[in-house]
């Protein structure tokens, strides 16, 4: 849960009008924030967030953002406007594709930075990269004094020893293994680049460094002073949709606090990408309907009223259309937008109504099955996790060396991270693992969940249960061993076959036939894959269909 500390004169100041302390703990539930606590001797509101996917909020400029919006201040999306003719560019070298591949920037210039400014970016960058951007892994941010880079700049990935720069607050040159053995901050965060032959380093035209991502500022560039007025911000990280995100906030953030923004064309080595303009406006809408809403909500609205109810939250609507700000990346759906509505036309103001029917409740047999076999998962001492029902064809096909086969594919989707809807639990087992390198082996995970398949043209759902043990001697007896004991756990007749499957290991793996259905692949995973996943030590796994396997045994 975000906690942020800002002065309540900074906040009146930036939405044009005073908030009393009581009014703010009123318009803060609106963001899903609650008013910890207000130090009158220090002017200090604290004020902790509920909701981890609205990062725009997690600093006095997006709070006063929000404020101005429910007021009236300020109607729809925000302004900003960014100077897109100016001449930054941001090269990539394909030497980090497989380190840290993506970068977002801009340069903020015109605004002399005081003491507050300071506080507000720092604590803003520090919760951001923590929470939403995963502890620097997922995305990482640095802001620098602007009058000390030469443009271009190179982003690019080096050997460990080959570069040497002062690092943030130290006096003396260190190369980048040095800071990642030496420097508290370095240790602090060495696991997101271990095993990595080489490391991301950004350097200007005249080969000063500016950054080693995600790591640590230079002390040269990477400082920034009470006075200064031209400065850069960039963001890298493993997604592109979260880099691109975290300039958007900022370059937001910095032009309300009275910045000129400047873009930054990011250059990409590959035809994919080729060249992207930071900040990037997504320009992304969601249609939504009156017959939506009322069903959802119960409220009888017009096209002004939801009008009205949208621009307060900072939405543009116009004939059942809404533009999303560039600076959220939380609606997928149009429920979501129907959630905005709702809270800004107020949940106590709905009008309650009584239960018109009585029903006594229960499970369906198949649920009482599922939850017996994994609390025999649990006996095996495999930790459970859950993942996301949205995919991608890269996790659930390319990365787990196998064709394309029996998938639903999203008409319209927010992001590519969550195109598809997965049709196999294995692949998000293994984005685990991949994710987890930091944690002593062995590592037992299990997930059960529904994959959603296509056959006989139609989507159809299954029950699917899949468990994945990572450690040096992971082999196919033990995946064989556990996937037995759920079986037998159940008094099952089965018989196991050798079979290919190239996401397995040739002559280890199996398919488990019960009653004549294929129910389950058991083996040890393809090396290709662990590859693929960056994981260095083997891994054997199964997954079963539960959805068959119960139909079998009845």
């Amino acid at each position: 849960m975000p906690t942020i500390s800002f002065q309540n004169k900074d906040l009146c100041d930036l939405v044009g009008k005073n908030i009393p302390i009581k009014e703010l703990a009123e318009l803060l539930e609106y963001g899903k924030g609650e008013l910890e606590s207000y130090d009158e001797e220090n002017d200090e509101v604290t004020v902790s967030f509920g909701d981890t996917n609205l990062p725009y909020l997690w600093s006095v400029e997006g709070v006063a953002r929000l404020i101005k919006g429910l007021i009236g201040k300020q109607k729809g999306i925000p302004k900003l406007d960014i100077f897109k003719k100016s001449e930054h560019r941001l090269i990539v070298d394909k030497s980090v594709k497989n380190v840290r591949p993506y970068i977002a920037a801009f340069a903020a210039k015109g605004k002399k930075v005081d003491d507050k400014f300071i506080k507000q970016i720092i604590d803003l960058q520090e919760k951001f990269c923590d929470s939403y951007g995963r502890r620097r892994k997922k995305t990482a941010i640095g802001v620098y004094n602007y009058k000390k880079i030469k443009f271009p700049i190179h982003y690019k990935a080096t050997k460990p020893e080959s570069i040497k720069f002062v690092p943030l607050e130290y006096k003396k040159e260190m190369t980048q293994q040095e800071i990642l053995e030496d420097h508290p901050t370095g240790k602090e965060y060495a696991w997101i680049l271990e095993g990595m032959p080489k490391y991301p380093i950004l350097v200007d035209a005249n080969d000063e460094v500016l950054s080693f991502p995600p790591i640590i500022n230079s002390n040269y560039s990477g400082k920034i002073d009470i006075g200064d007025e031209d400065l850069f911000f960039e963001a890298t990280g493993e997604d592109l949709d979260s880099v691109l995100l975290a300039a958007n906030i900022f370059a937001q953030a910095f032009y309300e606090r009275g910045f000129k923004i400047e873009s930054v064309t990011v250059e990409y080595p590959d035809k994919k990408n080729d060249k992207i303009t930071t900040p990037f406006l997504f320009d992304e809408t969601v249609k939504v309907s009156l017959s939506q809403i009322r069903d959802l909500l119960g409220l009888k609205l017009d096209e002004k009223k939801i009008k009205k109810l949208l621009e307060k939250m900072q939405f543009d609507y116009n004939k059942g259309t809404v533009k999303i700000p560039n600076y959220r990346r939380d609606i997928m759906h149009p429920v979501d937008v129907i959630e905005d509505i709702a809270i800004a036309y107020g949940y106590s103001n709905i009008d309650m109504e009584y239960m018109k029917s009585y029903t006594v409740g229960k499970t369906f047999p198949i649920v009482n099955f599922v939850d017996k076999v994994r609390e025999l998962m649990t006996g095996l001492c495999y930790q459970e996790v859950m993942s996301a029902i949205l995919s991608n064809k890269e996790v659930l096909f390319k990365k787990m060396n196998v064709k394309e086969f029996s998938l639903i594919e999203l008409k319209e989707y927010m992001s590519k991270r969550y195109a598809v809807v997965r049709n196999w639990l294995m692949p998000g087992l293994m984005d685990v693992l991949s994710k987890n390198k930091s944690v002593e082996y062995p590592q037992k995970i299990f997930e059960e969940g529904l994959i959603t398949a296509k056959k006989d043209k139609e989507a159809k759902d299954y029950h699917r249960i899949a468990a994945v043990s990572a450690h040096e001697g992971a082999d196919y007896t033990e995946a064989r061993q556990a996937i037995d004991f759920i079986l037998r756990g159940f008094d099952i007749d089965y018989k196991v076959m050798d079979v290919e499957h190239d996401s397995f290991i040739k002559g280890r793996v199996g398919r488990v036939i019960v009653d004549g259905k294929k129910v389950a692949y058991v083996g040890e995973i393809n090396p290709k894959v662990l590859s693929n996943f960056d994981l260095t030590v083997p891994v054997c796994g199964f997954e079963l269909n539960l959805t068959e396997l119960f139909s079998a045994i009845q």
